[in-house]
């Protein structure tokens, strides 16, 4: 994804659970397969695709060479309903919540988020992830941040 620009547009997707990582160089493919092949309206996507932290489905497309548009938007969410739905993941569910505890990631409900933080299990220094990254700068610099520091701070 560092072949692409600062500003180039960013999906992210959650699972609701880690995939296995026997699974990863597979579907690593299946993102780079897309990729390649990704178009809208009949001009090729100049985009790149990642598995992170066994969990996180990233999309990017350098917009300056063609824009993705609503069919090829839609072109992948299909893609990745079909990946969710062969290893048995859901990629949609915006309102779990991922945060790192002694170097394991891991995706609640926000119930149990906000359970978790009224227990003193998690706190503002917790570092939560942003599924609501916008581009690839921000993937960088902001996809992992302290609770405090996030939006997530407003759901405890």
């Amino acid at each position: 994804m560092t072949n692409l620009p600062a500003d180039a547009r960013v999906w992210v997707y959650q699972a609701d659970q880690p995939f296995n990582p026997a699974d990863r160089e597979e579907i690593q493919a299946a993102l780079q397969r897309f990729a390649r092949e990704w178009v809208s309206h009949n001009r090729q996507l100049h985009a790149d695709g990642a598995l992170l932290h066994d969990r996180f489905v990233v999309l990017v497309v350098d917009e300056t060479q063609a824009d993705a548009s609503g069919c090829s938007i839609d072109s992948s969410v299909a893609f990745l309903k079909s990946l969710g739905a062969r290893y048995h993941r859901d990629l949609f569910d915006r309102m779990r919540f991922s945060y790192e505890q002694d170097g394991q990631v891991y995706t609640v409900s926000r119930d149990k988020f906000e359970h978790l933080y009224a227990e003193g299990l998690i706190n503002d220094e917790t570092i939560v992830f942003d599924p609501l990254v916008k581009t690839r700068g921000e993937l960088e610099t902001s996809f992992r941040k302290p609770l405090g520091e996030s939006w997530h701070q407003r759901f405890v």
